[in-house]
């Protein structure tokens, strides 16, 4: 697919403006309102293996539905959890997009993020390999899938304290 084509579409460029808000919104911290970006059905997913698309089969960091979403914005928002408490404060930047598909009714996207976290004095720097798949409606875009590849997937992960 030509993205000289693609990114003049205007489909294309509502699905990006949807992954920009998207990480707007996590660095605000404004975990409600990135839950509720989310079609009913969809998937949010890191995976371990960074060559896998059989997520279900395969072991992930994270694999969340509805249910689980709602659970992960629940303990970043409320009571004592070691990922909400002093939460980092964060800076993504989400760029490189190419277009895998396309058709009226959705847009799949790729990625880059870097995200810059400053948490108890210490910076880190994440990278990954972002897909998302954005339904396209009148009534407002929504992402049916998230996958985020992180470039050390396979390496061991500490308590973070946001999301990706």
């Amino acid at each position: 697919m030509s993205d000289v084509i693609t990114f003049t579409d205007t489909r294309v460029l509502r699905a990006i403006q949807l992954v920009w808000h998207e990480a707007a919104l996590l660095d605000a911290k404004d975990y409600a309102a990135w839950e509720s970006m989310y079609t009913d059905d969809a998937l949010y997913v890191i995976p371990i293996d960074p060559d896998t698309d059989d997520f279900e089969s395969s072991l992930n960091m994270v694999y969340d539905d509805k249910r689980m979403r709602q659970l992960r914005v629940q303990r970043m928002m409320q009571g004592y959890a070691p990922s909400a408490v002093a939460a980092a404060r964060t800076v993504r930047i989400v760029s490189r997009f190419t277009v895998e598909e396309i058709d009226d009714e959705s847009v799949t996207l790729r990625s880059a993020q870097i995200l810059n976290a400053f948490k108890r004095d210490t910076f880190s720097t994440v990278g990954a390999e972002m897909t998302h798949k954005v339904v396209l409606s009148d009534d407002g875009d929504k992402i049916a899938l998230k996958v985020a590849r992180l470039i050390d997937s396979e390496d061991a992960v500490s308590a973070s304290g946001y999301l990706l």
